[in-house]
This record gives C-alpha cells, sequence and structure tokens, in this order.
C-alpha cells in the first residue's frame, strides 16, 4: 500500500512539475522545479503591512535553512521589503518604521533573493499559508507560477504530535488543542524568541519543525 501511495504522490509530484514549468515566464526560475537537496528544508516568515492578502504589503523577510537535525543559523536571509504605500499603524506591531523601510528592497527583488536562497527546498512555517499567500501574490503577476515548493505547517505537525498523545477513545471525539506559538515553544521545552521578528520566528518554526521530526512526526 506504501509503495502505491509512493508511486501516486511522485506522479502527482511530476504533473505539477510539468504544469509548472509550462506556466513559467522566466526559464531563469527553473531551479525551482528541480529535485530538492534530501533532509533539507528552509523556514520562513514575513512581516507584512496588516492582515488582508488582498491589499498589505510584505515589509520583511526571513528566512534560515535546515540540514538533518541542525538549523543553519549561518545560511540565513534577513531581508527589508519596501513598501509601495506607508506602512500604517502596523508599525506598532513589528517596530518597522517608514524610514527604517525606505532602504529596503523592492519587493521583487526581494522575492528573487528569497527564491534564490530556497530554491527547491521544501518551507517550513508557523501558519505558513498566510505568509505564501502574500508572496504569491507578487509572483504570480511576474513569473506566472506560485510557490512551488512543498510546504510544511508546524502548527499541524504540534496538533498531530499532541493527538498521537490522547488515548484512542479520546481522538475520537472533539479535541481542542492549543496552537498559540508560546503554548506550542513551552511544551516542547523551547526558548521562545522576541515576536513579530521575521528571524525570530523563522528561528522559532525550524526549532519546533526539528523537535517534532526528532519526536516521531511521520512528516
Amino acid at each position: 500500500m506504501r509503495n502505491v501511495q509512493g508511486l501516486a504522490e511522485r506522479l502527482q509530484r511530476a504533473w505539477f512539475t510539468r504544469q509548472g514549468l509550462r506556466r513559467l515566464r522566466d526559464p531563469a526560475y527553473r531551479f525551482l522545479f528541480e529535485p530538492a537537496p534530501p533532509r533539507e528544508w528552509v523556514a520562513l516568515d514575513c512581516e507584512t503591512t496588516g492582515l488582508d492578502r488582498r491589499r498589505d504589503e510584505i515589509v520583511a523577510i526571513a528566512a534560515v535553512r535546515i540540514a538533518g537535525d541542525r538549523i543553519l543559523s549561518s545560511q540565513r536571509l534577513h531581508l527589508l521589503v519596501r513598501p509601495r504605500g506607508e506602512p500604517g499603524d502596523s508599525a506598532r506591531v513589528h517596530r518597522l518604521r517608514g524610514l527604517d523601510l525606505a532602504a529596503g528592497l523592492p519587493v521583487r527583488e526581494a522575492l528573487d533573493r528569497l527564491l534564490r536562497f530556497a530554491g527547491s527546498r521544501p518551507l517550513v512555517g508557523y501558519y505558513l499559508e498566510f505568509d505564501v499567500a502574500m508572496i504569491e501574490r507578487e509572483l504570480r503577476p511576474w513569473l506566472g507560477i506560485g510557490l512551488p515548493q512543498a510546504r510544511i505547517e508546524v502548527s499541524a505537525l504540534y496538533h498531530e504530535h499532541k493527538l498521537r498523545q490522547l488515548p484512542e477513545w479520546a481522538r475520537q471525539g472533539q479535541v481542542r488543542i492549543d496552537l498559540r506559538l508560546a503554548t506550542m515553544m513551552r511544551d516542547l521545552g523551547l526558548p521562545m524568541r522576541d515576536a513579530h521578528d521575521p528571524f525570530n520566528d523563522a528561528e522559532m518554526a525550524a526549532l519546533a519543525f526539528v523537535k517534532l521530526r526528532a519526536q516521531g512526526s511521520p512528516r
């Protein structure tokens, strides 16, 4: 059964790659569809001017590579992004003022650096869906594709980890599991960094991912 499932996943991935390469507008980014280096991932986090996926903008991007059970802190990316509009009240959260962001990169240049840093490695993050949506809003008009890398949601791994600790009868009901970042980090015995700093958030996601894999996460 496992072999059949693995074959289905490989066929689906091959189809996805062919479709992505057909849509890709710039062949310089074909490397995104190459096989990922084995046992390597990239933890990712973005700071934005707000939570509206249609109108708000990215103001900072951070990423760090993971190899096996090691977080490669020396292989990091931490970029400020110059928004097209004003950062507004979001500066109270991420503490990035318009003055700070004025020296930031244009968003397309920042994303080019992110793509080349991540390559085809799977992306790891805490509530990664939002960050991916913000990035893809910029990517699709430019490259014709979204992010083709596999994605691993740390809060989902943690949810599975907590469910495995429950007796079978408890798993059948509706179990409420606290997925807040501070709760997860404390429960896993990991250090809580200062939040709303993109590199700290990316590093915490990486720490949680490595710890959960060590404790038997199926991913």
